[in-house]
């Protein structure tokens, strides 16, 4: 999955990877040659004493060591631009994939790990491609490089190399290899971190008002400290690392000064060679080391790019149409024929059978029992789940023949659960017509009944709204709500228990103020409350998924006892 990954979305950048490469090669082959010349510089000049020799050697060294500078920061810079410019398209095409997500692929994921997996997982990702362009192109080139050169300087010391390199290999493969789970482990419980955090924070009013801000503290607790303990584990195994390479370097620098102190004494080696032999094992064994720490951001950068892949590889259940048929009547006639839809595994389906058809210029009102899949209802008209058996028509075409975006560009939904983006007020109603001028927008605001408290406001509609709406009330954030669906001016109208933080003088006035406006519109609503849905042409009552009743407010009194306990209940209340 992570070759898969990276090859796709480096592929734009491969002229920068290639740059990196060279610019890494000749970096490399410089600090490989300058022990060599700092050999030559002890054993020509300085021993001889020859000070033009040493003069002329120094430069070089310079020179060297300027164009490995030189190419050590313009390979760095080179890879950093196309690591973060992969890191952005993948988080861009993890955003565009959830945003074709149905309900269905939503409640599979959840929102914290598709959070995580946009953040922090592309963040691992990335940090991989940042280090393999800085250290793991690097780490191949300077160990056989430094093999070489060693090997070229004295091979009868060269039997240090075949112990110290597997050695340090081994080590490492071992760190790692237990390392693996625990960085698969540790993504988990950043989920749930982010999960019970977000829980937190989006319900901090019901924790308050039950007083069980002590639970939800230990409840956080719990998630801190099992990622506490699992970064924990990765951290001691990662303290392990850097005293293994230090011992197994020192060990071999030591044998390197005894073993090749006998052949000076002998005359088969000159100092200088040996202060050379010295700088190529540490060369070496420090690319081994480079390589196995990026062996060991592997595994986590793997696990993650698995998570991203799954994202992306989900294809939503609401697929668009390979030929998108138009309207073949009014968009704005809906109609149910023997519509079903089933979760996958459930034993039974969430609405059965539902037949119905509402034509513009009608209002069809939906009541029932919580449960009974009112919601689930209106969600299949605008396609944000597909029925599994049956179909459902807006214009008389199959919703699934329509274009996803024609489709919902004929409906303004008013959601259950009303939801202002952080901007202004303005900003939040324009969200379903971007071109309405202020003077629409106003006039959509008095139809709504929230025109008054929006003039109260200092800024009037240039007034800032945060996220979510929580600087308004629960009541103005459903108006605005409304407000927000009359300004796109659809041929279908769809309010999911839209009126419910309403007082009864408040949602009298504005159904009122609506009729004139929707009267050229299909309207559906689903409501608790009857004085919202009595006058309504067609009154459908759910019960268990099923249609047991459809008919007048007056007709259902009569004739339907379960709309009649609604209505007696509701009246008792009051």
């Amino acid at each position: 999955m992570l070759i898969r990954l990276l090859r796709t979305y480096l592929h734009p950048y491969r002229n920068q990877l290639v740059g990196v490469v060279v610019l890494q090669l000749i970096s490399v082959i410089a600090a490989l040659y300058l022990p060599s010349l700092n050999a030559d510089l002890i054993d020509n000049g300085i021993t001889k004493g020859d000070i033009g020799y040493i003069w002329s050697t120094g430069l070089m060294m310079l020179v060297f060591t300027f164009v490995q500078i030189v190419c050590a920061v313009g390979s760095v810079f080179l890879g950093a631009r196309a690591a973060m410019a992969a890191g952005r398209d993948i988080r861009g095409a993890v955003l565009h994939q959830v945003g074709t997500f149905s309900a269905r692929e939503m409640g599979h994921f959840g929102a914290p790990s598709l959070i995580t997996r946009n953040t922090n997982d592309v963040q691992q990702v990335q940090l991989l491609v940042v280090m393999s362009c800085t250290i793991m192109v690097m780490a191949p080139i300077m160990c056989v490089g430094g093999i070489f050169m060693a090997l070229r300087e004295d091979l009868g010391l060269s039997w240090i190399l075949v112990v110290a390199v597997p050695a340090l290999g081994l080590v490492m493969g071992y760190i790692i290899v237990k390392m693996v789970p625990e960085f698969r482990s540790m993504q988990v419980k950043i989920d749930a971190v982010n999960r019970v955090l977000r829980e937190q924070i989006t319900g901090i009013r019901v924790v308050r008002a039950f007083v069980r801000e002590r639970n939800e503290t230990w409840r956080f607790g719990v998630a801190n400290t099992e990622l506490t303990e699992t970064a924990l584990s990765v951290g001691r195994l990662m303290a392990l690392m850097f005293p293994a390479v230090m011992l197994i370097s020192n060990i071999t620098s030591v044998a390197v000064i005894w073993f090749g102190g006998y052949e000076i004494e002998s005359g088969d080696m000159q100092i200088g060679s040996l202060t050379a032999m010295l700088s190529y094992i540490m060369q070496i064994l420090m690319s081994v080391m480079m390589a196995s720490f990026m062996a060991m951001m592997v595994p986590r950068a793997s696990v993650c790019a698995e998570r991203i892949s799954e994202v992306l590889d989900t294809e939503t259940s609401v697929q668009p149409p390979r030929k998108p048929e138009p309207f073949a009547a009014h968009p704005g006639l809906v109609e149910f024929g023997f519509a079903e839809f089933a979760y996958p595994g459930a034993a039974e389906p969430v609405l059965k059978s539902i037949s119905f058809r509402a034509e513009p210029g009608e209002t069809t009102a939906i009541i029932g029992a919580t449960g009974s899949g009112k919601s689930t209802l209106l969600n299949l008209i605008p396609r944000l789940i597909d029925v599994t058996d049956g179909a459902v028509y807006v214009g008389e075409t199959d919703v699934r023949n329509l274009d996803p975006d024609l489709l919902r560009s004929q409906i303004g939904v008013v959601p259950q659960k009303p939801y202002l983006f952080s901007g202004t007020i303005a900003s939040n109603l324009r969200y379903g017509n971007p071109d309405a001028t202020d003077d629409e927008l106003w006039r959509c605001l008095e139809i709504a009944q929230a025109a008054d408290f929006v003039r109260e406001m200092t800024e009037g509609l240039e007034s800032p709204v945060s996220q979510g709406g929580t600087t308004v009330s629960g009541g103005q954030r459903q108006r605005l709500a409304i407000a927000r669906a009359l300004v796109k001016r659809p041929s279908i109208y769809l309010f999911d228990d839209s009126f419910s933080a309403l007082d009864l003088a408040t949602d009298a006035r504005l159904r009122a103020a609506l009729k004139p406006v929707t009267e050229q519109a299909t309207v559906i609503i689903v409501a608790q409350r009857v004085s919202t849905i009595k006058d309504a042409d067609r009154i459908i009552v759910l019960d268990d998924g099923a249609i047991i009743a459809m008919g007048k407010h007056d007709k259902l009194l009569t004739e339907c006892p379960e709309y009649a306990e609604i209505v007696d209940s509701q009246m008792a209340a009051t």
